[in-house]
């Protein structure tokens, strides 16, 4: 039995994803961004959570080299969510689940054109 006080973490549906952390880095620029854009962060959350797969102006797969990731022996198209003020997310799903492999606060170096 938990303790008084402990969170309860939001239940998914069935057909919902698990959102994990793929990397020390991401966990990090979760809190990081969470700090700074908590109302964008969880409408990020919901999306992820629901449709991850869905490519929109905001969510779509990244090019070139960054296209895919290779965890545990296996390749996996790599994604990016765009939030406000140039915040990214960059995740792979995997049945699922969603990944979260980077989370930066500002538009990440590598993708600027």
């Amino acid at each position: 039995m938990a303790k008084r006080s402990s969170r309860v973490e939001r239940p998914l549906r069935k057909s919902e994803f698990k959102v994990v952390f793929g990397t020390r880095q991401a966990a990090k620029g979760w809190q990081d961004l969470l700090a700074v854009q908590r109302g964008v962060v969880v409408d990020a959350w919901e999306f992820l959570t629901t449709r991850p797969c869905d490519r929109t102006a905001d969510n779509y797969p990244l090019k070139d080299d960054l296209a895919t990731v290779t965890r545990d022996g296996r390749t996996h198209e790599q994604g990016q969510h765009k939030l406000a003020g140039g915040a990214r997310i960059w995740f792979y799903v995997e049945e699922m689940e969603v990944v979260l492999i980077r989370v930066s606060t500002n538009h990440p170096h590598e993708t600027k054109t």
